[in-house]
């Protein structure tokens, strides 16, 4: 690469302009084919949780878009059978020191990427923050939390925008740091006071009996109540009941982070005028409800809501606390009352969307408002109901004169346990057939395809990934190839009906075989034929019985008496009459 770039830059004569053209051409090449080469390190990346020695290190693929199965290798491979997984997301304790290079081989429609990173496991450094465990400072306070001072080490805070030595707390949370990959052990409580915000409102002039409670209730407050701006003995709550005519303070003290004041001036004249909004209300979600203040003698524009409106009447749509002032007789004085709407507790029966449950486990159903008459489907009357079986479920729920009904569709699927079977060899021009067992009818092979047997006629992994509402499961087997000099034949269909032709169903060998075991099972699992003697044939009986046409699969097992080598293959047999 040197020597090309130096005649990238030497001067060459006119009469070579060919020559430097294809140099100038390689000269733009090269530096994009390296670009190119080294872009593609990353094919799918991952991130570990933690890199501390014995503890639960969790592997994360940071874009699962497209894969369909995995295979990690965690290059442990002290760890035994732990040193593998095929999990999407799994978890490996390392128990040495040291760098591990972790494989991970993702497939896509066939295609597998292989992507490694090296993995440093380091001991824990301990350290404790000099800060209390339970921290409680002002709201527009901060805090700077400092971490040990470590040559070389990377920082990790449990807020994901600060990576180095500090952090600011400024928020209510639990701060934690991980320093080079290791959780520290202790941890810091930071809790921000909210400064009080609260307003007495403004002065008025009330009718004689009437009376209006002030309210000061903020969080983390410490109350005093003043009349004329001496302490009212005793008054020391978050609100306070106005009957006669002075000046009211209160003053909330907020625990070391300040003392708050308001003022209101309250005075009272005129001639009683008796006034209500009338009885607290409660309504049937989804209704609504207009406040009328009927007061003789109040002007259009004597109307003071809370809401904000001046107008007679106001309509209220959501739980609310409605209070008004009305100016009678000209300006006399005022009247004022309070009315609460709550809505009734049936707030609308929701059994949820329609739902899929796992074999073996109960779905429970609730309506539960209390005090009520609830009515399922089969005419149970409980405020919950438990779930066992696939099917539609009805509830009508009705507190007082609101009533509400729902509906929800359940359907109950068995949990995945896929098992492909163990690694095999097979013999050159064999096949190896592959069913998803326990795959359900939602799955895909290491090719996206969703096959019911999968061939396999050359070497490598194959795997299926199969989804339910129980989950996701995943498995895979090795195969490799050999030549084999001592190869077992079984024919893949036979006639057992006595006329001389095809009628027994054995092994065809030109070795001798040590340790043999051949067994047959029908479609339900059912073994109906076993033997240890490759000279016995399966006849397509069971004990004495014909059995039925179909397929049935095959398992057998055999060593090579000479090289002792182990030989395990299955496979399916038709029976035809």
């Amino acid at each position: 690469m040197s020597s090309m770039r130096s005649l990238c830059h030497f001067r060459i004569p006119k009469t070579v302009v060919l020559l430097v053209s294809l140099i100038a051409i390689s000269c733009k090449l090269l530096p994009q084919l390296s670009y190119a080469a080294a872009a593609k390190v990353w094919l799918t990346p991952f991130t570990v949780s933690s890199t501390c020695v014995n503890s639960d290190s969790r592997f994360t693929i940071t874009d699962e878009m497209g894969i369909d199965s995995v295979r990690w290798d965690f290059g442990d491979p002290g760890s035994g059978a732990q040193n593998t997984s095929t999990n999407l997301s799994p978890t490996h304790v390392f128990a040495n020191l040291g760098t591990y290079t972790v494989t991970l081989i993702a497939y896509r429609a066939g295609v597998a990427d292989t992507t490694t990173q090296d993995i440093t496991i380091v001991t824990p450094i301990p350290y404790d923050f000099p800060e209390p465990t339970d921290t409680t400072l002002c709201e527009g306070q901060r805090l700077v939390l400092n971490g040990p001072v470590v040559a070389g080490a990377t920082y990790e805070w449990s807020r994901p925008d600060s990576v180095g030595v500090s952090i600011v707390a400024d928020t209510t949370a639990t701060y934690r740091l991980k320093i080079n990959g290791c959780q520290v052990q202790d941890s810091v409580n930071v809790y921000f006071i909210t400064m009080p915000d609260f307003d007495l409102g403004d002065d008025h002039l009330l009718c004689v009996n009437e009376a209006l409670r002030l309210d000061a209730t903020s969080q983390n407050g410490l109350y005093q109540w003043y009349k004329d701006f001496a302490p009212i003995p005793g008054e020391t709550g978050s609100t306070y009941v106005v009957t006669t005519s002075g000046t009211y303070m209160v003053e909330v003290n907020a625990q070391g982070c300040g003392i708050f004041r308001d003022t209101v001036t309250l005075n009272f004249g005129g001639n009683p005028h008796p006034f209500s909004l009338g009885p607290d209300t409660l309504l049937c979600p989804g209704e609504s409800v207009t406040i009328t203040a009927t007061v003789p003698g109040a002007t259009p524009s004597a109307y003071q809501w809370s809401t904000g409106n001046r107008t007679p009447s106001v309509t209220v749509r959501s739980p609310y606390t409605l209070w008004v002032f009305v100016t009678v007789n000209g300006g006399e004085c005022e009247v004022l009352d309070t009315i609460r709407v709550d809505y009734n507790r049936l707030r609308g029966v929701n059994l949820g969307n329609d739902t899929a449950v796992c074999k073996g486990e109960r779905l429970v159903l609730s309506a539960d408002f209390g005090n009520g008459t609830y009515l399922w489907q089969d005419g149970s009357d409980q405020a919950t109901y438990y779930v066992q079986e696939t099917g539609y479920y009805y509830v009508r729920a009705q507190i007082g004169r609101c009533v509400s009904m729902d509906t929800i569709h359940v359907t109950y699927e068995d949990t995945l346990r896929i098992n492909l079977g163990p690694d095999t060899t097979l013999c050159r021009g064999e096949r190896l057939r592959l069913s998803p067992m326990g795959a359900g009818a939602n799955y895909k092979w290491q090719d996206s395809t969703s096959v019911p047997i999968y061939i396999a006629t050359t070497e490598g992994y194959y795997a299926v990934v199969a989804n339910n509402s129980c989950g996701r499961a995943t498995d895979s087997v090795r195969v490799q190839v050999k030549d084999c000099e001592c190869q077992v034949y079984l024919p893949t269909a036979f006639s057992p009906n006595n006329d001389g032709r095809n009628d027994l169903f054995r092994p065809i060998y030109r070795c001798e075989l040590a340790d043999f075991k051949l067994s047959v099972y029908d479609r339900w699992g059912a073994r109906v034929f076993y033997t240890t003697d490759p000279g016995v044939a399966w006849t397509g009986r069971q004990n004495g019985t014909a059995l039925n046409m179909g397929t049935y699969v095959w398992v057998m097992e055999y060593r090579n008496a000479n090289t002792k080598e182990l030989f395990k293959k299955n496979g399916t047999v038709t029976v035809v009459y």
